[in-house]
């Protein structure tokens, strides 16, 4: 049995301190009056960080309107009082205006940076827990694909899955604290959205007011939630079960049957969820295959996870039945995953970008213009590393390579959630700081206690499992004796 090393707890104790004091002080940083807020517009245009581009649309706009004024009064007085009033008036309209500007401007740029320490908490949160669910959804479509190779991973992707509950339990807490208005992450959720006779009035977020409502919101969010921890909690218990279950393999085809379930209910609640916690981010903005984008860049990331995960037990002993081909087999998923994730990225961007609509492009162009490197960089590491990493079949079974390739895959994939969320609801208040990182190394602590903490509480080999000796023996003469006749090493 592995034993959960002290020194390894406390470094995961170490991370969620330190984690906890770096949320709290992006809180406390945070702006708590619109006051607060001009003083920091007013230092970043001091330093040339304001943001020129929407200012400059708003200057040009207010412009055409002050001189299209100007035109129409000159053309309907012909005095020359009429003319001094006439411009008088533009003049104080253009005061009237500019004023109200900078003021809707600061409140929402209030708004922004209220949200920068939300936001960063939600990045973190929404990756650790995507990437806990896609381990349990791995998990499930190992299960009812009735796979030989995995069945030596199965307790590694069941501890992972451990994390699935405190993620969950910070996410019912947000879920709370944006009904309750604590946040401006979701700008659906806003004052007078819905009614006509507001002038916060969005005739195309009311349009969508079947689906986009807060209660509708809230329970989805729950179920979700409920549905993925309830068959976590099950598969568990009766894995663990199944090593001692003589019943003639009623229990492990239960297991079988219940994931089949699941997997039905993970594919529709995935996608809904992706709908309701980043599409939701941008009301305005939607795509048909985004819950596809979402699911492959979770998937990719769990198993990077799961190899990570599993190299590390390895070297400590605590799976002895894991070879090389095993490692081979989960880069081979990763680099297989990359791919496809790659393909459903340029299928979105290059679609959007050729069409040419407004109301698809907005979602590109801000994240272009205020997110360049950042956007850029994610493609990269999302595609041309594993790429030139991973393609070669001798390095995938190379632990170190698996590992430098899946730093770069995790980070990149982080990236591509940052992008998602942060442009939707800081916009270009944007930083990598304290914010950020504390809610990384906070969120990690809480996965590195649960994942090898469960990992210690039951035994590291499903004894039951039928395709157990098959998984021992997997393909390991593919390593050894490459280029050999197969048949002799059975």
């Amino acid at each position: 049995m592995y034993q959960f090393s002290g020194k390894l707890k406390k470094v995961s104790i170490a991370f969620i301190i330190i984690g906890v004091i770096g949320i709290t002080i992006g809180f406390l940083n945070a702006p708590s009056t619109i006051e607060e807020a001009k003083e920091i517009i007013a230092n970043q245009a001091a330093h040339g960080a304001h943001d020129t581009t929407h200012e400059e649309v708003q200057k040009e706009t207010h412009h055409n309107e002050v001189k299209g004024t100007s035109h129409l009064h000159d053309e309907n007085h012909d005095t020359k009082e009429g003319h001094y009033n006439a411009k008088q008036e533009a003049h104080a309209s253009a005061a009237a205006h500019g004023k109200n500007h900078k003021n809707e401007h600061a409140a929402h740029v209030f708004h922004q940076l209220q949200n920068k320490p939300w936001s960063a908490l939600y990045v973190s949160l929404f990756f650790f827990l995507g990437i806990s669910l896609l381990v349990l959804a791995f998990y499930a479509i190992q299960r009812v694909a009735q796979a030989g190779w995995s069945v030596v991973l199965f307790r590694v992707m069941e501890a992972i899955t451990a994390n699935l509950v405190p993620t969950s339990i910070i996410m019912v807490f947000v879920v709370f604290a944006a009904v309750m208005h604590w946040n401006h992450m979701f700008p659906w959720m806003g004052e007078g959205i819905f009614d006509p006779t507001s002038p916060n009035y969005d005739p195309i977020i009311a349009g969508k007011s079947w689906w986009m409502n807060v209660p509708g919101w809230a329970i989805r969010s729950i179920a979700y939630l409920a549905i993925w921890n309830a068959y976590r909690w099950f598969i568990r218990k009766n894995s663990i079960k199944e090593d001692t279950a003589n019943d003639g393999g009623k229990t492990y085809k239960l297991n079988y049957n219940v994931s089949v379930g699941f997997l039905f209910l993970f594919m529709i609640s995935e996608s809904m969820m992706s709908w309701d916690w980043i599409m939701g981010l941008d009301p305005h903005w939607f795509s048909t295959l985004f819950g596809w984008y979402v699911l492959a860049s979770l998937l990719v990331s769990a198993l990077t996870v799961i190899a990570f995960v599993t190299i590390f037990l390895r070297s400590k002993g605590a799976l002895p039945a894991v070879n090389d081909s095993h490692i081979h087999d989960l880069a081979k998923f990763m680099f297989g995953f990359s791919v496809f994730w790659t393909y459903l990225w340029f299928s979105q961007f290059m679609l959007i970008w050729y069409a040419d609509i407004p109301e698809e492009t907005t979602y590109f162009v801000a994240r272009f213009n205020e997110y360049k490197l950042p956007f850029l960089a994610m493609v990269v590491m999302n595609f041309v590393f594993p790429i030139l990493l991973l393609l070669n079949s001798d390095f995938k079974s190379v632990p170190w390579f698996v590992l430098l390739g899946g730093v770069v895959i995790l980070a990149g994939h982080y990236i591509d959630v940052f992008i998602m969320v942060m442009p939707a609801t800081v916009g270009a208040q944007w930083s990598f700081g304290i914010s950020e990182i504390s809610s990384l190394l906070f969120f990690l602590g809480i996965f590195i206690y649960a994942t090898f903490s469960a990992f210690a509480k039951a035994n590291p080999i499903p004894k039951a499992n039928p395709f157990l000796e098959e998984s021992k023996h997997f393909h390991y003469y593919n390593i050894e004796h490459r280029g050999e006749g197969s048949s002799d090493h059975h």
